[in-house]
Formats: C-alpha cells, sequence, structure tokens
C-alpha cells in the first residue's frame, strides 16, 4: 500500500473516531435520541428493558451518510 493510500486511510479512521466521540460527549444533550416512537421499554418486577429501535434506525442512516461523504471525499 502506498504511503498516500495509507495517509488516507489514517485521515478516514480519525474522522471516524472524531465523530463517535462527539456523539458520545453530546449524547446525553440530545433532546430525542434514546427517546424516539418506536423505542421500547419495559418496566417489571424490579427489571428495565430498554431495546432503542427507532434510534438505531436514526442512527444507522446517519453513519451511513457520513461514511460515505467521507468515502467520496477521499475517492
Amino acid at each position: 500500500m502506498p504511503q498516500s493510500d495509507l495517509g488516507r486511510v489514517l485521515i478516514a479512521i480519525g474522522i471516524v473516531i472524531l465523530i463517535a466521540g462527539l456523539i458520545l460527549v453530546l449524547w446525553p444533550r440530545l433532546p430525542l435520541l434514546g427517546r424516539l416512537p418506536g423505542d421500547i421499554s419495559l418496566h417489571r418486577n424490579g427489571m428495565d428493558i430498554y431495546i432503542p429501535i427507532a434510534t438505531s434506525i436514526v442512527l444507522s442512516i446517519v453513519l451511513t451518510v457520513v461514511i460515505n461523504l467521507v468515502i467520496r471525499l477521499f475517492r
């Protein structure tokens, strides 16, 4: 692998890590994520189960767009 390609891969990985870090820092401040319609929350007998279906779909779409933009940027 030529050095220029390796440099591009490292930059792309760095951008992905930066975005993941920003999401982790800002997650508690985002008003809707984690409480979207379609997220399932069960509370029974002292046991809480949370299944974030809608949040997972939204994050999947956002990450797909971001990754595609990064890939197109470095072509």
